[in-house]
């Protein structure tokens, strides 16, 4: 497909670029720019030239997938294509519609003159994917808005309505109509203006400097230590923009390329590109397609009030899809409309919904004792207590009284969607959908696909995560499916350690310093202990030969199950989060570390995050051999948004990449020789042997083969 088009509007040549589905800049498309820019500016009859996009949007700025490639620097690269812009004779105008971002954004920054859509979007998101804008977007932008405001777009990175720019020299008209056809008027006119005498505008012949700069650059320099600590990035976009206010601009611009390039070799970008693909890579599916028919979801059913099953129904209000929400008893039920209730009254008080709209989601709810109600709902979501008789019976019960084609849903975290569907008579319509708690905060989605479960089900579930703002990845049928199966890895390693020496306080601050949010046991106390203790009860009869620490089993026969009770691996205070060291505790693992014999020892911060990462790394190994996760990527993303893997870090199997699949495999192999760990889990996983002897790494085509 041609990537660049012109046409002409009297003497004005407009010149169309990009393909969908966001007009990428990528080596073909700049090639055909610059094409078309030489030629209109040697056409005699041309006077001025617009720029636009196709499809309803500018430019969504430079092709990503070309980053560390040979293709991103094929001439002409995007400076070389704005430095022919920039330097036309003739007038040039940028037509802005939709979005227009990061290089996009910067070609237009080139132009002459820009007009834009009053509902247009302009922002340069380099920043999120750990780089700056690299084709002058530091240099040009503080020229045309002000040091102040360029600051806050490029270390927001966000997309911001281009409306607030008008006025300023970076917009010259907001149009409410068509605006390549503004942008033609505008150009003639311009034209007309430039023969008469006139001078043609360049944002790099403007200044940038001003009385309040060097305060405005400390204080953003202060902020960005404080809540970037892992990101060089955005202090690097500082440095940029302060050449902007005191540098010549082409020695600003060199100074940004220098940045620029010092930050796309450093493992934080190559990390955050990295999930940036996965999350794209997470929604495709193999073996079906994105033209596979999908349901219609007009409405939906929750089974279960309490916290999760409220969490979840919140997600479909939050759609604006009416939802049913069932409970067995009415006190049950009370509760968890009146936590419905005070979770948008909360909202409303922190001015985050406006009360029309918490009124208008709360009507969508339509709470009910009777499984008759719910028989018309397009998809109902199981979240009952997990145990399988449990399921099982909901399920009996939804085989019977939900229509025909009705997607029937499961929300457990742990069991056997196979298991579950094999009591309907229609197990094609059951899928696992594993919502993680707050459900209504968290993105991540866990959709579990079962081995009788329809093409057409999964697209429409993996449809309707988006519709509820989730990020969703496909898993398959297996004791804990990716996320859990990973964690019950990392937290044994967990109790083994303490076993061995370390306190749950130590190991917590380890991973804490590594850049988890919360380390494993503080999260054990969040979440309820209670909980692994019953799972661990259940493998303890489904696989015996398991080999487990006994001192969580300790801790909860004391009935500390966490924060819940007042009391877990640390002890808390009436209305306070905060977590305590607990003597009881302390007493309660040195006598158990006395009973099972096992000689103490000294535990480094280094052990702790080798031991619980490659945990998780040896496990992924696994599932990516069984078929459970599609790919690599898919596994990072978990971890990423469910589990509170360090962003910064790309997720467990990126993280492997960076330190090299051959330095996990030597370092298990010598975590194997620890008698107290599991020696046995520490054999590398074959996939990881395979990739180590070839030098591969997990997230590159091919790597589960």
């Amino acid at each position: 497909m041609t990537t660049v088009e012109t046409s002409r509007s009297g003497p004005i040549a407009v010149i169309r670029f990009g393909e969908p589905p966001v007009n990428s800049l990528g080596a073909a498309t700049r090639r055909g720019l610059a094409d078309a820019l030489n030629a209109a500016i040697a056409d005699p009859e041309i006077r001025a030239i617009v720029l636009a996009g196709r499809n309803g949007l500018f430019s969504a700025g430079a092709d990503i997938k070309e980053f560390g490639t040979p293709a991103m620097l094929a001439a002409p690269n995007l400076h070389e294509v704005i430095a022919v812009v920039e330097a036309s004779p003739k007038p040039v105008v940028a037509a802005i519609e939709g979005t227009c971002l990061g290089g996009g954004l910067e070609l237009a920054l080139g132009a002459n003159y820009r007009v834009a859509a009053q509902n247009a979007k302009l922002g340069l998101p380099e920043v999120k994917i750990g780089l700056l804008p690299g084709a002058g977007g530091t240099q040009r932008l503080p020229r045309l808005i002000g040091v102040e405001n360029a600051l806050n777009v490029i270390l927001g990175g966000e997309p911001v309505p281009a409306k607030l720019f008008a006025g300023s020299p970076l917009l010259e008209a907001l149009v409410p109509g068509d605006v390549v056809e503004a942008a033609v008027a505008l150009a003639l006119a311009k034209a007309v203006e430039l023969a008469a005498g006139g001078r043609l505008p360049r944002a790099r012949d403007r200044s940038a400097a001003g009385p309040l700069v060097e305060a405005l650059l400390g204080f953003a320099r202060t902020t960005a230590r404080a809540g970037f600590a892992n990101y060089p990035a955005p202090l690097k976009c500082i440095d940029a923009i302060e050449a902007a206010a005191t540098q010549p601009f082409d020695e600003g611009l060199a100074t940004e390329r220098r940045l620029f390039t010092e930050l796309m070799f450093t493992p934080v970008s190559r990390a955050l590109r990295s999930a940036f693909f996965a999350e794209r890579a997470a929604a495709k599916i193999a073996d079906v397609p994105e033209s596979t028919p999908v349901r219609p979801i007009a409405s939906a059913a929750v089974i279960g009030a309490g916290t999760m099953g409220t969490g979840i129904a919140i997600n479909f209000l939050n759609a604006g899809i009416p939802v049913y929400l069932l409970e067995v008893g009415q006190d049950a039920l009370d509760k968890g409309v009146a936590r419905i209730g005070d979770t948008y009254a909360g909202q409303v008080k922190k001015g985050r919904l406006k009360p029309a709209d918490a009124e208008a989601r709360g009507k969508l709810l339509r709470p009910t004792l009777s499984y008759d109600d719910i028989g018309g709902a397009d998809i109902v979501i199981e979240a009952v207590f997990e145990d399988m008789a449990v399921k099982e019976k909901v399920f009996t019960t939804l085989d019977r009284v939900m229509k025909p084609g009705a997607i029937l849903a499961s929300n457990t975290s742990t069991l056997d969607v196979n298991r579950i569907a094999a009591v309907t008579k229609r197990p094609a319509d059951v899928i696992g959908t594993h919502f993680f708690s707050p459900a209504n905060i968290m993105k991540l989605l866990e959709v579990v696909r079962g081995s009788a479960t329809a093409k057409d089900v999964l697209a429409t579930t993996m449809r309707l995560a988006r519709t509820l703002k989730k990020t969703a990845v496909v898993a398959g049928v297996c004791d804990g499916f990716i996320g859990n199966r990973m964690l019950e890895q990392y937290l044994r390693q967990a109790l083994f350690m303490v076993d061995e020496g370390a306190s749950p306080q130590q190991i917590d601050t380890a991973m804490e310093k590594f850049g988890f949010a919360m380390g494993p046991f503080r999260v054990s106390d969040l979440a309820g202990n209670d909980i692994g203790f019953h799972i661990r009860k259940r493998r303890a009869i489904e696989h015996p030969d398991v080999v487990y620490s006994k001192v969580a089993d300790k801790l909860c026969e004391l009935g500390r199950f966490g924060q819940k009770s007042g009391a877990g691996w640390y002890d808390y205070k009436p209305g306070d989060r905060t977590a305590y060291p607990s003597p009881v505790v302390d007493e309660m693992i040195a006598a158990y570390r006395l009973s099972i014999g096992v000689a103490q020892r000294r535990i480094d911060s280094a052990e702790i995050v080798d031991r619980l990462v490659y945990a998780l790394v040896n496990e992924g190994a696994h599932i990516l051999e069984e078929g459970i996760a599609q790919r690599a990527s898919d596994i990072d993303i978990v971890y990423l948004t469910g589990y509170g893997f360090p962003v910064w870090r790309g997720g467990p199997m990126c993280y492997a990449d960076e330190i090299g699949v051959y330095g996990v495999a030597q370092r298990m192999r010598a975590l194997a020789r620890n008698p107290y760990g599991d020696p046995a889990f520490w054999t590398p996983a074959p996939l990881i042997e395979r990739l180590a002897a070839e030098g591969r790494a997990f997230n590159t085509a091919g790597a589960r083969s």
